[in-house]
């Protein structure tokens, strides 16, 4: 899924093992208790705005961020697992052969409108993803679904064209979003104010406001506790605001103020830097939490360009970029270099980049270029949206290429996400920055939504010996670790086609006021803060 932050939404930002075994009941909860609730609801500010919520469409950090609070998946990820635990589901197992994947629903289980939510619609869920099948949405992840049968009210049979091992984290994602049949219409998307879930939150209201680009986007959302939610997360608060900003230093103004209690990853990396040392040194006024992520930087390639089309060229890019000093002068420490399409962290991580180009080397660089019979120096323009680090990274790579004598490079910024997402969807920049965030913490979920046939990025890259031999391969792979040899296999030749070069891999830092509670269990590597375990001391 990818980020909003310097870039946009793997969500689209931004994440287990999947065994081919019964998954059984952990429980049966439900919101009984809102200890220290009150009426004064816990406000959190993102700047990874988003413009779609419907779970057909959404695929950003910024829409995730409400839907894994306030709908159910037949199965979900706790905070920090790496193996989904049952949702709405109360028991889920693959067949002998691995073609179908059947789960029985806990009983008596409603949306927060009061509708019963039965198997027919986690079928219609599903089949209205794919029938719908937007561009930006998370349809892709369920290419090896081939068809969902409902039997009786309890009983869902996932019909797969392939084994799917990592079919229950897919699952568990929010693109495993189950949807009131009733009320979401089975071939358009429902408007962000009309939404219905059933999980432990229910959105109250959605402020829209008109954004650069024309459209319509979120501003603020406030939700409250759902009373009918059956499920294991138990609401610490009762009443959560989340409000969307255009930029870094307009959130942490708020923050300043009061007006929101605590962020995500979104403050500029140098004050979020500055924030946690100010606490390490025992003088800060607020709480800031370290937490792995595996939000991904990348810069992409349009593969259609006349220029970026050439694999020499991006090749001759992933040998002058210097990911040690983009980490410590755009981003002060707050990134670590990455070398590869799976982060650190994933099984299955390799340092293929690193292994193929090594440190950067100028005349390397040009011996590339002139074996393809490339005349230099090469101009091409660097699209990107955001602020702070955002626009800073953008300028760095520039200075990085054009010192090499090697290119010539123009910066353009895009005024806001929706219209940078378009524009790259019509492949309307040669080359752009960009970010993912894994929906499940697999290494699948760096490969099949990002390099098959253009991916979420719209690039237009398409290497048949990853789409057709060696990813189906790894989606047979039951044993997760096994299946890590074979990812490496792809990392080593996404190396040689750069279709996008891995730059950077956040360590996030959320930034709270002192009285905001449980941000440590509340938040893991996914990027998705779990609004239940959030309280008031």
């Amino acid at each position: 899924m990818s980020s909003a932050i310097r870039r946009a939404p793997g969500r689209l930002v931004t994440l287990g093992c999947a065994a081919l075994v019964a998954t059984s009941l952990a429980g049966c909860g439900s919101v009984k208790s809102l200890a220290g609730g009150g009426s004064s609801a816990i406000t959190l500010g993102t700047v990874n705005t988003t413009s779609v919520l419907d779970p057909a469409g959404a695929y950003d950090n910024g829409s995730w961020l409400i839907l894994e609070n306030t709908f159910q998946g037949l199965l979900r990820l706790p905070v920090g697992a790496t193996t989904p635990e049952p949702d709405a589901a109360q028991s889920c197992s693959f067949s002998a052969d691995a073609m179908t994947y059947h789960c029985t629903l806990r009983p008596n289980l409603t949306f927060s409108n009061g509708h019963p939510l039965t198997a027919q619609d986690v079928v219609f869920s599903m089949d209205r993803m794919k029938k719908i099948n937007d561009p930006s949405g998370p349809a892709v992840l369920f290419s090896t679904v081939k068809s969902v049968e409902a039997q009786g009210d309890s009983d869902v049979v996932f019909h797969l064209s392939e084994p799917d091992a990592v079919l229950p984290d897919k699952l568990a994602s929010a693109a495993g979003s189950i949807v009131d049949h009733s009320v979401f219409p089975a071939d358009k998307e429902l408007p962000n104010n009309q939404l219905v879930g059933s999980g432990p939150y229910k959105i109250d209201s959605v402020d829209e406001t008109t954004s650069a680009g024309g459209g319509k986007a979120p501003s603020k959302i406030s939700l409250s506790a759902n009373t009918k939610y059956q499920g294991d997360e138990k609401p610490t608060t009762s009443k959560i605001d989340v409000r969307y900003f255009t930029d870094p230093g307009q959130l942490k103004s708020a923050l300043d103020s009061g007006a929101v209690d605590l962020t995500d990853n979104s403050l500029d990396p140098k004050v979020a830097a500055q924030l946690q040392a100010d606490q390490l040194a025992g003088k800060g006024t607020l709480n800031v939490t370290p937490v792995d992520s595996s939000d991904s930087g990348f810069m992409v390639f349009n593969t259609k360009d006349q220029t970026m089309g050439q694999q020499a060229v991006r090749q001759a890019i992933a040998q002058l970029v210097d990911r040690e000093a983009l980490a410590n002068g755009v981003f002060a420490n707050t990134v670590q270099p990455l070398y590869s399409l799976v982060p650190q962290g994933i099984a299955g991580h390799t340092t293929a980049f690193f292994d193929k180009y090594g440190q950067p080397d100028v005349a390397k660089a040009k011996v590339i270029l002139a074996a393809a019979k490339i005349p230099t120096p090469v101009s091409f323009t660097l699209s990107w949206t955001g602020s702070g680090a955002a626009g800073d990274e953008p300028a760095a790579l520039k200075k990085q290429l054009e010192s090499s004598g090697l290119f010539q490079v123009n910066t353009q910024q895009v005024a806001d996400w929706a219209t940078y997402q378009k524009g790259w969807q019509q492949g309307s920049y040669q080359a752009y920055t960009t970010a993912w965030s894994a929906d499940y913490p697999d290494s699948e979920d760096f490969v099949a939504p990002l390099v098959v046939d253009g991916g979420a990025f719209h690039n237009g890259f398409d290497d048949p010996l990853i789409s057709q031999q060696l990813l189906p391969q790894s989606q047979r792979q039951a044993d997760r670790a096994q299946a890590a040899g074979t990812f490496a296999s792809i990392q080593n030749q996404l190396a040689v086609d750069v279709p996008m070069l891995p730059l950077e891999q956040s360590k996030a830092l959320y930034v709270s006021r002192q009285n905001i509670t449980g941000v440590e269990t509340a938040v893991d590597s996914t990027s998705i803060v779990r609004f239940a375990e959030l309280g008031r001391s």
